[in-house]
């Protein structure tokens, strides 16, 4: 059985503005006050999991120790069978210190270059943990297609250039309260608050 989160404050572990927008908007109906980690000053942890879950769980106890209060990590990134599960967990790293993810999204295109699989999934793992170390952890995913070149100026990452199975328009080209609804973090997100938060 899950551990409830029983306080009203949340540090969420990232400096990413639209992670941000995203998680406090989906805590909002809990009554949770979300605060960022860039906010409070805590630095980013270097990512050195094999795996989304463990990368997730290294930054929210990282979050939690250094302030004190309960967190909330997301590890997150695009997953392409055709190139083996890239950019995988790597996802955030093919943009480099920049952030530049239209360069990321070219290396993408690029390397499925001479493949007409253009499968793909998203893929969240959100990690809850308190300051004594415990950490619960909530898998989601979407799959779709990668479309080429990039479509919308919306949402963020590699959205412009992966549309939802059964849908039309790329995340980048979605209403966000759309793309909410049925995105892998949203899919988490639900496993998470059906565990821990009561409404």
């Amino acid at each position: 059985m899950a551990r409830r989160f029983a306080s009203q404050r949340l540090v969420i572990a990232t400096h990413n503005q639209g992670k941000l927008a995203e998680m406090a908007a989906l805590l909002a109906p809990y009554g949770v006050e979300a605060v960022s980690a860039g906010a409070l000053g805590l630095p980013e942890p270097e990512e050195t999991g094999a795996s989304f879950e463990a990368n997730a769980a290294l930054k929210a106890r990282a979050a939690a120790a250094a302030s004190g209060l309960p967190a909330l990590a997301d590890d997150s990134g695009l997953v392409v069978p055709a190139l083996d599960g890239a950019p995988g967990i790597h996802s955030a790293r093919w943009a480099g210190p920049e952030r530049d993810f239209a360069r990321a999204m070219a290396l993408v295109e690029e390397r499925l270059a001479g493949s007409r699989d253009r499968r793909a999934a998203f893929v969240a793992v959100l990690a809850l943990a308190w300051p004594d170390g415990q950490v619960e952890l909530f898998r989601g995913e979407v799959q779709g297609t990668l479309v080429f070149p990039p479509r919308g100026g919306r949402g963020f990452g590699y959205d412009p250039i992966f549309v939802p199975e059964g849908g039309r328009e790329s995340f980048g080209e979605m209403d966000p309260a759309a793309k909410h609804a049925i995105s892998h973090r949203a899919v988490a997100f639900r496993k998470l608050a059906a565990a821990c938060l009561a409404r």
